[in-house]
């Protein structure tokens, strides 16, 4: 089997509730994504889900790189990838090209074995705990509670709260939550969110105030993500976990944080250079006795890898309609992600829909996070109200 070419769909969509945080709390509900397909000589196609940015990275690493190639032996393609982008370094778009591709040739080899992915991995179990995350600073509380009953009735009752500009509205908000996921009649897990915004000072002075009206199992990225003397000190001066990896490229990135001892929940996604990136910063918390949980993606694909992971802990769930152009083989059951066994990552994208919504180019806004990180971060606090930057007053 050789690989004889990619392709790729750009499309856009409006997903189900506007996704924000405390860099971004006005939100934003459009987004553009990117379809990737990778074809071989015997008619097998893996695909899997890119960031629109990647679009030329992804075409001109297949072409100069994969082309003529085995796509079962994705480890050593992954590292053929890796090894070509050492000088510039493996990082940002260069990154989101190689992951999206190390997908799509993970999602070939499972499919070449006639076998869903989490096989091909290796796991002994199809079932994924998941918790709920709304991402959802820009939401009412209306919307917020009903967002997480909804996530309730499926049976999860861990939820994620994005929080950080305002600390009276987060106590509300954080009790609401907690309020909804009891609907599922289990003891609920409450995790916050700030994104980096407060500096090891701020997080601490504000997640103590938290937890005197709440217990909560961990706060995510409440410092910036390389710092790792910044989150040791927050990890310290907190009883909460702190969780922190997501915006992480390569395994590189991780080996500080988990040496100097401040990073507890180990976050491990797609964009961790791939699933085979991601393998490897799961295994390396292993050694030092870290959880690792699983980020959240279209149609939560990485539940294949997640399942395969001796000390996974949790999934993040969004549930915002980003399979809107996909036939998935999942379900949710008593709060679990259950994996179907069809062939691959057990996605088909539906030709059809996906030329409805095809684009030429991605719209102003409808990136990850149009607006970068907000005025005041690590420095000053600034209300969600207030302008995102004082060239707006």
């Amino acid at each position: 089997m050789k690989i004889t070419g990619v392709r790729t769909k750009l499309y856009e969509y409006d997903m189900l509730r506007p996704l924000g945080d405390a860099n971004s709390p006005q939100g934003r509900s459009r987004v553009a994504s990117l379809a990737v397909f990778i074809d071989t000589d015997e008619g097998i196609t893996g695909i899997s889900e890119g960031s629109p940015g990647a679009r030329s990275n992804i075409h001109s690493m297949v072409e100069t790189l994969l082309i003529g190639r085995d796509p079962r032996g994705v480890k050593g393609l992954w590292k053929r990838m890796v090894d070509f982008v050492f000088k510039g370094g493996n990082a940002g778009i260069v990154n989101d090209a190689i992951s999206a591709i190390d997908v799509a040739l993970w999602d070939l080899k499972a499919k070449a074995d006639n076998q869903p992915l989490w096989k091909t991995l290796g796991a002994s179990t199809r079932r994924v705990k998941a918790y709920a995350s709304g991402i959802d600073l820009p939401l009412s509380d209306e919307d917020i509670g009903a967002f997480y009953e909804s996530m309730a009735r499926q049976g999860i009752s861990a939820g994620k709260l994005k929080i950080g500009l305002n600390r009276e509205s987060d106590l509300r908000r954080i009790g609401i939550m907690k309020d909804a996921l009891a609907t599922s009649g289990k003891s609920p897990v409450l995790l916050i969110d700030s994104n980096e915004y407060w500096s090891p000072k701020q997080a601490i002075r504000n997640i103590r105030h938290i937890e005197e009206h709440f217990e909560i199992t961990w706060a995510e990225e409440p410092a910036r993500r390389w710092d790792h003397q910044g989150l040791r000190k927050v990890s310290e001066g907190i009883t909460a976990a702190v969780a922190t990896g997501e915006n992480l490229d390569d395994i590189s990135q991780f080996t500080p944080l988990i040496a100097n001892g401040a990073v507890d929940v180990v976050q491990v996604g797609s964009g961790t250079t791939g699933i085979t990136g991601a393998m490897m910063v799961a295994d390396l918390a292993y050694a030092y006795e870290l959880p690792v949980s699983m980020m959240n993606c279209p149609a939560n694909f990485m539940a294949h890898l997640a399942a395969a992971l001796p000390n996974h802990m949790m999934m993040e769930v969004v549930a915002v309609g980003r399979d809107l152009a996909m036939q998935v083989d999942q379900t949710i059951e008593d709060g679990w992600i259950v994996l179907g066994d069809s062939p691959g990552l057990g996605i088909t994208y539906d030709d059809a829909k996906l030329d409805s919504l095809s684009v030429d180019a991605a719209s102003p806004g409808s990136g990850a996070s149009p607006w970068g990180r907000r005025r005041g971060a690590a420095l000053y606090e600034v209300g969600p109200s207030e302008p995102d930057s004082i060239d707006e007053e």
